[in-house]
């Protein structure tokens, strides 16, 4: 009779498993831990086999350096000279099996007792979260909650790890961005926000949005931790894959006793750490208290949208990566820079009325470098107008010019365009020398302490848009490489600089798997909130 396989070990008859199965057609079984009869079957009878039959060195051979110390050190608790798994030392079963992934394990511990038993060592499960989740905590801490590794890996680390990693909450325009991590015995999801405006310097701040533990109870629990009372029950569900929503079943525990004028004191307070009366400019005053009505729509439940971190190639003009950027009335912005070819492109991971997160907000061409005039002739924003401007009424030439071309059958590609005028854009590994840089008269700027030296300078183009996203346009700038952590763009049309500054917090998970995954993640961020 057929045992089924899941990490606890317990097994259940072939008739319970086909039961079961009709009644959870149409839910999701694609957990790695899982598996159907037939191959349950089949891995047990070939383990069954090669721990009876298999010679030890042909062991050896097949699980690796792991066990290549078997002959040398056969252990004083094993059979001398053993000749299969089933004679090894139990010390050294448990360095074997501590080295396999944590979901191969449920099919070992069916192919006999001992191995089952063995399986039950908490050292080999301790390896399973360290090596997997980074999970580095006590064990001390462990034992005084009453909880196991493995059962930190059944029933925390495992079930939720698809939640692990960067994602991007749907509220609205204004977007965001959510990290989940493991954090001690916790799984706890971080809402990241920029610093203070305008100090773009400054690191990220960090809000607890919801936490998973197993704290007091054999179960996984989900937490809410918005509000300021502490702690209360929320729940999580996976509406599909790369999705998850988040539920409050307290929203009580998010209101306070002076009502919605106490609570929009507070949410303004850590927003922009300042006063409403402090705030003179009314634009900015009427911007903030829409986006405070907006976002309390969603304090009971958010849908978030996994996204990547962009791939890193050698030729890359710097490492691309997120950054926080200022954006005049809207405070400071989370941006992702990364690299396609001979563009690059900053999308924005939080927005505001006027462009949306989710879109490109800025489009560089590295093939059109710019070289600026000296400190004097920088000053003047009609030279800087001169430089920009004419480059951009040779895109806009070349532009008008390919769809006669791909008429006669010769255009190319705009990814293969000629450089301008035969010149191409340094490569980032030349280091270019670093030259003087000031801004024009009349360049307003939220953070006046910006570099005053920087390494290379490109035409690019800046999107811009009517509240609501109306009338988007893209219009021509001047994007200012400063440094390996830190760029500018000058927006010449508003007349206004944004500058940027690497966030340089710790994010796993988050690697693209490929950069099709990545440019595929980024089509569908511009098509949430167009």
């Amino acid at each position: 009779m057929a045992v089924c396989a899941r990490l606890c070990g317990v097994g259940q008859s072939r008739r319970c498993r086909r039961r079961q199965r009709q009644n959870q057609q149409g839910q999701d079984s694609d957990s790695e831990v899982d598996m159907d009869e037939e191959e349950g079957e089949r891995i047990v009878g070939k383990m069954k086999a090669e721990a009876s039959a298999c010679p030890l060195d042909d062991t050896t051979a097949a699980l690796g350096p792991v066990a290549a110390d078997v002959n040398k050190h056969p252990g004083s608790s094993g059979t001398p000279n053993p000749q299969s798994l089933l004679q090894l030392p139990p010390e050294l079963l448990v360095h074997i099996f501590s080295s396999l992934p944590g979901t191969a394990l449920p099919n070992l511990a069916l192919v006999c007792k001992k191995f089952k038993q063995i399986l039950n060592t908490e050292t080999i499960w301790r390896r399973r979260c360290k090596e997997e989740f980074g999970m580095m905590e006590d064990p001390r801490k462990m034992e005084v909650v009453g909880v196991s590794s493995r059962e930190l890996y059944v029933k925390l680390l495992h079930p939720y790890r698809h939640i692990l990693g960067l994602w991007q909450p749907d509220i609205g325009p204004y977007g965001g961005l959510l990290n989940v991590v493991v954090d001690g015995l916790f799984i706890i999801g971080w809402m990241y926000l920029p610093p203070h405006d305008p100090r773009v310097e400054d690191p990220m701040r960090r809000r607890p949005l919801f936490r998973i533990h197993m704290w007091e109870s054999s179960k996984a629990i989900v937490e809410c931790m918005y509000g300021h009372k502490g702690p209360h029950k929320g729940d999580i569900q996976t509406v599909k894959k790369d999705e998850f929503s988040t539920k409050c079943n307290q929203t009580d525990y998010h209101r306070m006793p002076g009502g919605r004028q106490e609570e929009f004191r507070t949410w303004l307070e850590e927003e922009w750490g300042r006063t409403l009366e402090e705030i003179f400019h009314e634009h900015m005053q009427e911007l903030i208290l829409m986006k405070f009505i907006y976002t309390s729509q969603y304090d009971n439940c958010l849908t978030y949208r996994r996204i990547y971190l962009p791939p890193h190639l050698p030729s890359d003009l710097l490492q691309p990566g997120l950054f926080k950027g200022t954006y005049g009335s809207h405070g400071l912005e989370i941006v992702m820079l990364s690299f396609h070819g001979p563009r690059a492109k900053g999308t924005k991971l939080t927005g505001d009325p006027n462009v949306p997160a989710g879109q490109l907000t800025l489009d560089v061409d590295l093939r059109r470098p710019l070289q600026l005039p000296d400190l004097e002739c920088q000053q003047s924003m009609e030279e800087l107008s001169r430089l920009v401007l004419g480059v951009h009424e040779q895109v806009q030439g070349e532009a008008q010019e390919l769809p006669l071309q791909g008429a006669e059958g010769g255009a190319e590609s705009e990814e293969r365009a000629e450089p301008v005028s035969g010149v191409e854009a340094t490569p980032a590994s030349s280091s270019p020398e670093p030259h003087p840089f000031v801004l024009p008269l009349g360049i307003m700027a939220r953070n006046e302490v910006y570099p005053r030296t920087c390494k290379m300078c490109f035409y690019g183009t800046g999107l811009i848009a009517g509240h609501g996203f109306t009338s988007p346009e893209r219009t021509p700038g001047l994007f200012v490489l400063f440094d390996d952590d830190r760029f500018g763009f000058i927006w010449l049309e508003l007349k206004s600089f944004s500058l940027y500054s690497r966030l340089t917090d710790r994010l796993p998970y988050a690697q693209a798997p490929s950069m099709e995954r990545f440019e595929d993640m980024l089509r569908s961020m511009q098509s949430w909130t167009s």
